[in-house]
């Protein structure tokens, strides 16, 4: 699950990012609204949800939700914000937050209310994933394989290689380019190394390995990946 948080103080912006991280959310936080409104446009990058502060520079919060639904996006926004009148809330509301936010906050309470979003999302998929004998349950991160005996095997993920099985998952039978994959799974702000997709699918395919099946991620070279059936 990826998500966009656009907050122009520097404290909140990397608490609130630190703590996203750590539910497992991959995050991309940006200081101004113009930043934030090139990267919700990026045909290369899906956001699960989007938290937007009101007063920022260059393009408002509120703005960016404007265009955002002006182009017909369903993208679950929480706006955070310092005005707390009423006329306000109804003006976030009405220009197509849906949830609002007033600071300051506990940090608990928005993870809560992201949460919800989250739930009442148009995207949201089902907890548990399966292609062929491999399963996912997206609450317990834990990659399970059901033998033609009867019985299953479960392994824990670590975050990174639940983010990645959850993406092949999510996209069977495609081909994943490598850019795809690590736009998707790493902060737009991280440097990353040139190798680090095909270093985390091998740590992938050994994770998948102890469930005794060999993984079906099909490498493409020069390309991508290829996620297939679990045999």
């Amino acid at each position: 699950m990826r998500i966009l948080l656009l907050e122009d103080e520097p404290d909140l912006g990397h608490a609130i990012k630190q703590a996203l991280s750590q539910e497992r959310y991959v995050v991309d936080w940006v200081l101004d609204g113009s930043m934030a409104w090139n990267y919700l446009t990026r045909s290369d990058l899906v956001y699960t949800i989007a938290v937007l502060d009101w007063l920022v520079p260059k393009l408002s919060g509120l703005a960016v939700i404007q265009q955002l639904r002006d182009r017909g996006s369903a993208l679950p926004v929480l706006m955070l914000t310092a005005r707390d009148g009423m006329a306000d809330k109804i003006q976030g509301l009405d220009a197509g937050a849906d949830d609002y936010l007033v600071k300051p906050f506990q940090m608990v309470e928005l993870l809560a209310r992201v949460r919800a979003l989250q739930r009442r999302s148009p995207q949201l998929e089902p907890q548990i994933l399966q292609v062929g004998q491999l399963a996912l349950n997206c609450a317990t991160r834990q990659a399970i394989y059901h033998h033609t005996n009867g019985t299953s095997s479960s392994v824990e993920l670590t975050n990174k290689e639940f983010q990645l099985l959850e993406y092949f998952l999510r996209h069977p039978h495609q081909i994943l380019t490598t850019e795809q994959v690590r736009n998707q799974l790493w902060e737009l702000d991280t440097e990353t190394l040139s190798n680090v997709v095909a270093a985390q699918v091998r740590l992938l395919r050994r994770k998948l390995a102890t469930l005794g099946i060999a993984a079906p991620i099909e490498t493409l070279h020069g390309v991508g990946y290829r996620f297939g059936e679990c045999p």
